[in-house]
């Protein structure tokens, strides 16, 4: 299990570097979540700023999915089912991440709430 998180957070990385590159189509790419000013001296946003921004581009990859997967549907030329079928995997990997990175959270906070003090 811990190989295929490493292998989707490089995945991950490897998508985000392409995105800063302008390699990627921006009209079917999911804006990376962190700001640029990280590691460039600038202050960091709080953890809950990051959070918030993670839960936003997930409710906004899988708000495009659904867009695309209805124009398909509706028969709209521009929308193919490769582009759908890729919207849509994106949407699920980007939840299925949020949902692990709540589940550790819950896990970590249960952890210090059973500590003795």
């Amino acid at each position: 299990m811990t190989d295929a998180i490493s292998s989707i957070l490089s995945q991950i990385r490897a998508h985000e570097q392409r995105l800063r590159a302008g390699d990627a189509a921006p009209g079917n790419a999911i804006a990376p979540t962190l700001p640029d000013a990280i590691g460039t001296g600038a202050e960091a946003p709080g953890f809950a700023q990051a959070l918030n921004r993670a839960v936003n581009g997930v409710s906004r990859a899988q708000n495009q999915a659904g867009a695309l997967q209805q124009a398909f549907e509706l028969g709209d030329p521009r929308a193919d089912l490769a582009r759908v079928m890729v919207a849509m995997q994106q949407s699920q990997v980007a939840f299925r991440a949020t949902v692990e990175v709540r589940n550790r959270l819950v896990q970590a906070y249960q952890d210090v709430m059973n500590m003795p003090v």
